[in-house]
């Protein structure tokens, strides 16, 4: 029920900032690493679980280290994170009120908190598969991962 509070929330400050701002798509970030990220399907099945199909592109790069560029999305407040999602377009693109739907997003650990950035970041650290459910576990995660400059 909680979670269902701060969609809701979410959803009506997402809709207001959209009748004020201006969605750039410039701000969309690409590169062949966020094409093997979004190269995972997703099942529904019987049960209401929500599984990851990985593909074989994605398979090679599981265990190794793996880098990406992206933008920083806090799952807690604080003015430095060491876990979070990063995301293909900024949080102020407000994925919730459906102007530019749902970017590709991943979950990284750091080994060292980060400040909170609005600009991309880039990471490094090894690429982890995750074949449970995914409303439950983030299918995809970066682990002790750095920031690289």
């Amino acid at each position: 029920m909680k979670y269902l509070y701060v969609v809701i929330i979410l959803f009506l400050v997402c809709s207001a900032q959209a009748q004020t701002k201006k969605h750039n798509p410039n701000d969309q970030l690409r590169s062949l690493n966020w094409d093997v990220i979004g190269s995972v399907k997703f099942e529904l099945t019987d049960k209401n679980e929500i599984l990851p199909l990985f593909t074989e592109t994605i398979r090679r790069f599981e265990n190794r280290e793996f880098d990406l560029t992206g933008y920083l999305i806090p799952i807690k407040s604080g003015q430095k994170q060491q876990k979070f999602l990063l995301a293909t377009l900024p949080v102020n693109q407000c994925y919730f009120c459906g102007q530019n739907g749902i970017p590709v997003m991943i979950m990284i650990e750091m080994t060292n908190a980060v400040p909170y950035s609005e600009k991309p970041i880039h990471v490094q650290g090894i690429l982890k598969l995750e074949e449970k459910d995914a409303s439950n576990k983030p299918p995809i995660t970066i682990k002790n991962a750095k920031l690289i400059d």
